[in-house]
């Protein structure tokens, strides 16, 4: 038994003074209005409502049960439209779970300009690189993948963007350029650690040839778990990196970096923003994932240096 609804319909029944016009009201029959009130009878082991062919009347049971269930009914009432104001509303605080490589090259560019937009809506990011991340813990997590990521959690793609070689001007002026893929066994290669990754193998793939793979071994000169320590080393003429062209455009631009092989590239990455649920996403969470998503792939395509 739906004891809440058994309370909505003995509340319809007794406000409309009968079975059949309670029934009326709430669309159902008056079989299952009546069924439901001797349910609800049933269930407390004591009469409601006297019965007669002209009319319907409480019982002191009866009566002192209605008066607690208005208040029970109200209470309800005013709890889900406090709730769907509070999630209408553009205030509050949204809970972000990242990894740094996304709190700094993500997050921290766009804070100031949703701060401006949205002055009553706190931010609240926690940066950590957890293997599980909790995401039924927070409103939202930002997640990394490559091409052959296959969620399995409730996750929206951001901006997705290809992979690229790149070195300093000043490694390459020390060590050559690079013709060809095969070139990169003769070169310091900085590889990121990942669990489960490939370090001394890089898979190369040319979009200008019918998407031609060629995989190439390699003796890395550096592995590292972190981006940014990754592409510091990049610039500092450490050797050559494979990063998303997202997070190395402003070196590019900069001239801090030169992409090296192209048009060939080591994958797409993609920003995914997982949820904790696809249901009751208050506002304020969906106007910034909105933000978030438009914010990022302005900058990318501003910044998207393959096309030159």
């Amino acid at each position: 038994m739906d004891r809440l609804q058994s309370m909505r319909v003995f509340q319809q029944v007794v406000d409309d003074g009968s079975f059949a016009a309670a029934a009326r009201r709430l669309d159902m029959s008056a079989a299952v209005v009546t069924r439901l009130v001797g349910d609800l009878e049933e269930h407390l082991g004591v009469r409601l409502l006297q019965r007669t062919t002209r009319r319907l009347a409480l019982t002191d049971a009866g009566e002192a049960y209605l008066s607690r269930v208005r208040h029970i009914l109200n209470d309800i009432e005013d709890a889900h439209a406090a709730a769907q104001a509070h999630a209408q509303e553009m205030s509050g605080v949204i809970r972000i779970l990242t990894p740094p490589i996304f709190g700094v090259h993500v997050l921290g560019p766009l804070v100031a300009e949703f701060g401006r937009r949205y002055p009553n809506v706190v931010l609240d990011i926690h940066v950590d690189s957890p293997t599980a991340p909790p995401v039924e813990d927070y409103d939202l997590t930002l997640l990394g993948a490559t091409d052959t990521f296959d969620a399995n959690i409730i996750a929206r793609p951001i901006v997705s963007s290809d992979g690229i070689l790149c070195a300093s001007p000043d490694y390459l002026r020390r060590h050559g350029s690079l013709q060809t893929p095969e070139d990169l066994t003769a070169h310091r290669c900085l590889r990121f650690k990942s669990q489960g990754g490939r370090t001394r193998s890089l898979r190369l793939v040319n979009p200008e040839d019918g998407m031609r793979e060629v995989e190439i071994p390699i003796e890395p000169a550096l592995l590292v778990n972190h981006s940014d320590t990754l592409i510091r080393a990049g610039v500092d003429g450490a050797g050559i990196i494979s990063q998303s062209i997202a997070l190395v455009s402003g070196h590019l631009q900069s001239g801090e970096l030169q992409r090296v092989l192209s048009p060939w590239v080591t994958g797409t990455h993609t920003l995914y923003a997982a949820l904790p649920s696809r249901k009751f996403i208050p506002t304020r969470t969906s106007v910034f994932l909105e933000f978030m998503t438009e914010f990022t792939r302005l900058v990318v395509e501003k910044r998207d240096l393959t096309k030159r």
